[in-house]
């Protein structure tokens, strides 16, 4: 297994979308051969000096099927210091699952030789890229204990291989949105209990993208560590106070203990988008602002810090979010300061990257036309330099 306690220093772990191949699904909602290469090449600069499209070093389109593909990117990260890859699972209502393949012929092939976990990515899949209800490609639906333990059975593979990232023995695995699932302590206690049957001691559970509701202060259930997903983390740091975080946080474990948490992501946006302004037609954020509001925040036990390389999702929709300010200098700065904090304050040795390759929301490690190997580079210098 690998373990992230084994040797020394703090690991990065990058998040890996495998929407670089074309399934049926995508097929049909936007028609055929739709991969992510797709929205990334339309993409359009929207002001002066605004880098799109992002356009991959040597127009480098490639398609993760491509086993030669899986192994340049495990050869490339594991060259610059990258410990992993956290692959993102897509499993839907009774077991549908979708964008499997990569994961499946990299288990296969111990050629692509990388230590890799999963995040399950529990949202409806929706053309609108938000995770909600509205214009559907693949529907959520989370079951009882004979749709746990199919779901289990499929990890249980990936699990036992040598290349799966363990920490202190157990398996790591990531749930996106919690609070979606309504029985969510339910489910994970009987996933708990039915891994022992593999000879495991359990999973190390891990929240990917903490609500407003969870929050150092709140009891996080049968989950071991949330992570700080960034840049979201800091952007909910810089709308919400204090006081209105906790309040929330009180509301959320009321609805909790009578299995009503889930209600809360469906009933607040709706509340939220009455009484909203029309959103305007882009958002431009710091990147200095985000990354520092990441680096004051507190280094509870409990969290698992993240960063983020960058992040630019008007490839997908022109009214989305720009972080204005990015350079490889400034980002291999603040993972240098990143992991001086973790280890002066003794958090587990691991970060979590966003992304290696989220060329649609301007969230990658991979090189391009404009930085070449410069993020990766500056990378390196700070991961050697801990």
């Amino acid at each position: 297994m690998a373990e992230i306690k084994d040797g020394r220093g703090v690991k990065t772990i990058a998040y890996f979308l495998p929407q670089f191949h074309a399934i049926p699904e995508n097929d049909r909602a936007w028609g055929k051969g739709f991969t992510e290469w797709t929205n990334t090449r339309k993409a359009e600069p929207l002001f002066e000096g605004h880098y799109q499209p992002k356009t991959p070093l040597n127009e480098n389109y490639y398609n993760l099927l491509d086993d030669d593909v899986k192994i340049w990117q495990a050869e490339l990260a594991k060259k610059y210091g990258i410990f992993g890859f956290c692959y993102y699972h897509y499993w839907f209502k009774d077991g549908k699952q979708l964008l499997e393949k990569p994961a499946e012929q990299m288990l296969a092939n111990k050629a692509v030789d990388i230590p890799f976990c999963f995040s399950w990515a529990n949202e409806n899949w929706s053309k609108l890229w938000d995770g909600g209800s509205r214009e559907l490609i693949a529907e959520q639906n989370y079951g009882g204990e004979s749709d746990w333990k199919k779901h289990l059975e499929y990890l249980v593979d990936f699990f036992r291989d040598e290349r799966y990232i363990t920490l202190d023995g157990k398996p790591v695995f990531l749930i996106y949105k919690p609070e979606e699932i309504p029985k969510v302590d339910k489910m994970l206690d009987f996933w708990n209990e039915e891994i022992k049957s593999y000879g495991f001691d359990g999973i190390c559970f891990m929240i990917q993208n903490p609500q407003w509701f969870f929050m150092p202060s709140y009891d996080m259930g049968r989950f071991s560590y949330q992570i700080k997903f960034y840049p979201f983390f800091s952007t909910n740091l810089k709308r919400l106070s204090k006081e209105t975080l906790q309040k929330r946080q009180s509301l959320y474990r009321k609805l909790k203990k009578v299995h009503l948490n889930f209600l809360i992501d469906k009933v607040l946006p709706k509340l939220k988008k009455s009484k909203a302004k029309p959103k305007a037609e882009l958002t431009k954020l710091d990147y200095d602002e985000i990354w520092t509001l990441g680096l004051n925040s507190d280094a509870d036990s409990r969290f698992i810090e993240g960063a983020f390389v960058d992040w630019d999702n008007t490839a997908r929709k022109k009214n989305g979010y720009v972080h204005t300010g990015a350079t490889p200098e400034k980002f291999g700065a603040y993972m240098s300061k990143l992991f001086k904090k973790v280890k002066d304050n003794r958090q587990q040795p691991v970060v979590f990257i966003n992304a290696w390759n989220e060329w649609c929301e301007g969230a990658y490690l991979e090189p391009d036309t404009k930085h070449g190997y410069g993020y990766l580079e500056k990378f390196k210098e700070a991961n050697d330099s801990q």
